[in-house]
This record gives structure tokens, sequence and C-alpha cells, in this order.
């Protein structure tokens, strides 16, 4: 499992490696939606992306895999390496000293990440390792447009590993559009249903961000960036 979590934790996308189970007319649908994007190899040179997710501020350097998470309503800021677990929390501008707790908190920005991170990024993690992928049916959006719609599932892969997606893709222009999301994969009802909207093009690929309802927004893609920022409070 620790090999499995560290995978899905890797900088870079690997779309060679795909789950047994997904079929090939989802994979072939997530490689359009990846390609209409920008393509992985774009996406992988992306180096650093900023955004702000509710209350919260994320700075990611996707190279190294170091964050900043500023989160005000917490009095937090916690900076953290998501692939070696270093790093250093401040609370009320103050640096925390026992182990302990910087541990905790640590942790608590690295989940904070995988959390906000999806949000911003799930397309392209359609063919990580441990997903699956599914298709299901045709249907049609609120805007009356035809979509393709993929389960999306995993396998000891993430925080909460029970739960299930369905991605919404419009079939003419060939991105995510929708996302249906489940608790449970035994659901049969999505704990909510939100839109993938407002398309930007940032760097060299395309995001959904400043969406009509809840998730991103302010998302910032540089190639040149201040490395304090994952130092210094």
């Amino acid at each position: 499992m620790k090999t499995i979590l560290k995978l899905f934790l890797l900088i870079s996308i690997n779309t060679q490696i795909y789950a047994q189970q997904s079929d090939p007319k989802a994979i072939a649908i997530a490689k359009e939606v990846m390609q209409q994007m920008g393509g992985e190899e774009q996406w992988n040179n992306t180096h650093f992306i900023q955004w702000d997710f509710g209350k919260r501020t994320l700075y990611w350097d996707k190279w190294t895999g170091d964050v900043r998470v500023e989160a005000p309503n917490d009095a937090l800021v916690i900076l953290v390496n998501i692939n070696t677990m270093k790093g250093k929390a401040y609370q009320n501008g103050t640096l925390v000293q026992d182990k302990q707790q910087t541990k905790k908190l640590l942790k608590k920005g690295k989940n904070w990440w995988i959390n906000d991170s999806y949000w911003l990024t799930m397309p392209w993690k359609l063919l990580d390792p441990g997903v699956t992928l599914t298709y299901l049916r045709t249907d049609t959006l609120p805007n009356g447009a035809q979509a393709d719609v993929l389960q999306m599932t995993f396998e000891n892969v993430g925080v909460t590993p029970n739960n299930k997606y369905e991605i919404f893709v419009d079939q003419q222009e060939k991105l995510v559009k929708q996302w249906a999301f489940f608790k449970n994969y035994q659901d049969t009802k999505p704990k909510f249903s939100k839109p993938w909207d407002n398309y930007q093009k940032l760097g060299k690929v395309w995001l959904s961000f400043n969406r009509s309802d809840f998730g991103p927004k302010n998302v910032v893609v540089k190639d040149t960036f201040d490395a304090q920022l994952f130092t210094n409070l």
C-alpha cells in the first residue's frame, strides 16, 4: 500500500500505467481530455501552481513536491514536502516547536493539498495508478450538450479510497464539464454534482477555475517563483 500511495503522490503523471480493470473506451476518452488540455508533456513541464480553495491559499512546486498552505481561519501556515513529509508549521505567526504537533500539522497540510489540488487537477489524474475508469453511458449536460460519462474508482490509493466519481466529458469539446461525487462506492445518488467550467490557458495547459459553483479560484501558473515561499514564513 505504501508503494501505491507513493505513486499517487508523484509529481508527474505516467499514463503508461493503467488499472487492469479500466476499459479501453474510457481510457481513450481520458487521453483525449488530457490532449485537449495541453498534453501530458506540457503538464509534466508545468513547474509552479498557486490557487485559492475556500479560505485557503496553496502554493505548489510540482517538480520538488514542496507545498505551502496558508489557512488564515486556522491561523496556520504549513510548509511541507508531500513526498518526504519534512517541513515546518507556524501557528499565529510562531514556529511550532513540539515535534508531535508539527507532525500532525504537516499531515494536515498534505491532506489539504490532496483535496484542494484534486479539485483543480482531477482531469490530469484520470489515468493515475490505482484508478479504475469505466464507461457508463451518454448523458446530457445542463447546457444541452451530450457527454460521455466515466465512472472513476480507486484501489488502495489516496486518503479516501472508497469514494466514487462520475466524470462528464463533453463529446464535442473533449473537456470535463461536470463531476458527481459519491462518498461510498455503493451509493446510488451523489453527495453533490458540480460544474467544471471557465477553462483558461495558464502557461501551456488549460485548467478549469473561477468556476460558477464552488471550486478553485485565482489560479496562477508560472515557471519562475520565489523559492523562499517554501522555507520562510
